[in-house]
């Protein structure tokens, strides 16, 4: 898995955790990890949507699943870091 950044206007630059869908993606502040966004990409632009704390590490847990039934053992092992690493503080 690749590191993806985005800046937020506000908040400032943001790392993506997974991808949700195709067009959606699951970030956070980069060094709080305590702000969650779901970033969309649509031919309209790039929209900021801020999710819970508990959203977020549940769409995450939904990601592992997903990626236990389909993906890679390196794709699940990715996640599983990112989990421990964002929600094990």
């Amino acid at each position: 898995m690749s590191e993806h950044y985005l800046n937020h206007p506000t908040f400032g630059l943001l790392s993506r955790l997974c991808r949700v869908d195709e067009f959606r993606s699951l970030f956070t502040t980069l060094y709080a990890q305590r702000l969650f966004f779901l970033i969309t990409n649509s031919p309209d632009g790039v929209q900021f949507e801020p999710v819970s704390r508990a959203d977020a590490k549940l769409m995450l847990e939904n990601q592992m699943r997903s990626t236990r039934r389909d993906g890679s053992d390196t794709d699940q092992k990715n996640l599983q870091l990112i989990y421990k690493r964002t929600f094990s503080q």
